[in-house]
């Protein structure tokens, strides 16, 4: 194993001078002070192509290169679910969601909830947003970055993921704190670039390295012979990864609630949307994000399979590297060890820049986001509704330092946790399906109603716990599933109860031309359904 030298500290030195530098590049301000629109949204001024790649960017982190990787050594192809389904997803977000989002000229989700039912309901769900964003993707998001740069240039023993998660924060506040979101996005059109260029080289030294004849071919045949059972997107009962992923009703159950939230509802992503030149270019950038999500589980699942390949069939170090004291696998080394392992010097350091990329272009993401709703949803409302536009962009700034600290203190309590993309979706969990349920009711059915609404989010809560609880196992996709239904009839209830008129005062007018998409979308949104199918069919 080459060690990590001269020539990839130099290259990963470099990508942080570049990555600091576009970024200042992208916040001038030409001029003129920057204003709340110019710092939360960009001046809505994103073309597609910038907010595909953002949106990629934001989403492919340490919690994929790290995560989904240690899945798919644990338990195969069927981790990417995740990834495909997404990609239907972000078809009706583009023409169901999103356009709705824009008429209403929204600076954050939370404010959408105001307008559709009240500023009580906005609160909570603001209060629940700032809590995950801090304590569980930002402090996990850190972690995952430093453990894979603990193992990649140190011996993995931990020492060094301190020093590397306070790096990463570093670079990540270096021009986003001061650029807002136009920083953050044009600089993940750079980042998205080296991520995926940093998977494709990963994938192919991987597939090179599993057989003596070292070649691409010989090893995908070799993983698809010796794994077999790893390529399948569908788990029977008897897999020990069923709990996870519980086979068909990952298509038709509760893979729909965390994809349709995250992608929906989740100001960290639908932020960059919003920031766009008009609602075609919106969807157009969407539609670029679908087909990239579809690439991501060849060059970042397909490496962990490829690792517990070599692992199985005993490759130097490996045993040392993923097991541990107590007998168990530490899946989430898969692709640390991969790039220590397999890459010679130069490209060690590229790859390595290409996940702190990942890790930076969300971190960034997340700050920004935490600062917006913070910001215009908490502090704009409730503490100063007259401030001059620059106070609202610095106490932003502010926000995104604090919240910065808070994770990076919390970070290291999340070395006890193994398959840590799976930690994050099952806690993220508690909340979504209540979240879920009062937008699809807003924005689809008129009939629904604050109380109701507000009765759901409360409830939803200790409805999820409760599956958690119960004496008998559960897919935790399932208990999702299930708490979505439940929350949805409670809210249906509680509203034809207390709705005094036919309609909900507030509700949200909408009309056919409303969802009318160009012929380049709908195109796309075609060709992304048949590689769906194709691609369910080979590996089902």
């Amino acid at each position: 194993m080459e060690t990590f030298g001269t020539l990839d500290f130099v290259i990963v030195a470099l990508y942080a001078v570049m990555i600091i530098g576009l970024g200042i590049f992208f916040s001038r301000s030409k001029g003129k002070e920057k204003n709340a629109e110019d710092y939360f949204l960009a001046g809505k001024s994103l073309p597609w192509w910038a907010i595909g790649a953002s949106l990629i960017a934001a989403n492919i982190s340490a919690e994929q290169y790290i995560g989904m990787s240690g899945s798919g050594f644990a338990g195969g192809l069927a981790i990417a679910s995740y990834e495909f389904m997404a990609a239907l997803t972000l078809v009706i977000v583009g023409k169901f969601f999103l356009p709705i989002f824009i008429k209403q000229g929204i600076y954050t989700i939370p404010e959408f909830v105001e307008k559709r039912f009240s500023a009580n309901l906005k609160t909570i769900l603001a209060v629940f947003w700032l809590a995950l964003f801090i304590f569980v993707n930002l402090t996990s998001i850190l972690f995952l970055g430093g453990k894979a740069i603990d193992t990649i240039v140190g011996s993995g023993d931990g020492s060094l993921i301190m020093p590397a998660i306070i790096i990463l924060a570093l670079v990540a506040v270096a021009y986003s704190l001061y650029g807002g979101l136009s920083a953050v996005a044009w600089t993940d059109v750079i980042q998205v670039i080296l991520l995926v260029l940093g998977g494709i080289i990963t994938t192919i030294f991987a597939l090179k390295a599993v057989t003596p004849e070292s070649s691409v071919v010989s090893g995908i045949e070799h993983i698809a012979d010796v794994a077999s059972d790893k390529f399948d997107l569908i788990l029977s009962r008897d897999n020990p990864e069923y709990s996870n992923l519980p086979g068909i009703y990952v298509l038709i159950g509760g893979l729909w609630v965390a994809n349709l939230y995250y992608w929906g509802f989740n100001q960290y992503i639908i932020q960059r949307t919003l920031a766009a030149k008009s609602i075609s270019e919106a969807q157009h950038g969407i539609i670029f994000a679908a087909f990239l999500k579809m690439l991501i589980p060849f060059i970042i699942v397909i490496p962990g399979i490829i690792a517990w390949v070599m692992y199985s069939e005993g490759f130097a170090g490996s045993a040392d590297a993923f097991e541990l004291a107590d007998g168990s696998l530490n899946n989430d080394k898969a692709f640390p060890w991969l790039i220590s392992t397999l890459l010679p010097s130069g490209l060690k350091g590229l790859v390595l820049a290409a996940l702190a990329a990942a890790i930076v272009s969300s971190l960034a993401s997340m700050l920004n986001s935490i600062s917006t709703i913070f910001t215009m949803d908490i502090y704009k409302p409730y503490v100063n509704p007259n401030a001059e536009s620059k106070r609202y962009v610095n106490v932003g700034r502010i926000t995104a330092l604090v919240s910065l600290v808070i994770a990076i203190i919390l970070s290291p309590l999340l070395s006890s946790m193994n398959q840590m993309f799976q930690y994050i979706q099952e806690y993220t969990g508690l909340v979504s399906p209540g979240i879920l349920a009062v937008f699809i009711l807003g924005l689809f059915w008129k009939k629904a109603t604050n109380k109701g609404a507000i009765w759901g989010i409360i409830l939803s809560i200790p409805i999820a716990l409760a599956f958690k609880i119960l004496p008998f196992e559960m897919p935790f996709m399932d208990q999702m599933f299930y708490t979505f239904i439940i929350t949805m009839v409670i809210i249906m209830m509680i509203s034809l109860t207390s709705c005094k008129t036919e309609d909900d005062e507030h509700c949200i007018p909408l009309t056919a031309d409303l969802f009318k998409t160009d012929k380049v979308f709908n195109i796309c949104a075609y060709a992304i359904c048949i590689l769906l199918v194709v691609i369910y069919s080979i590996f089902f």
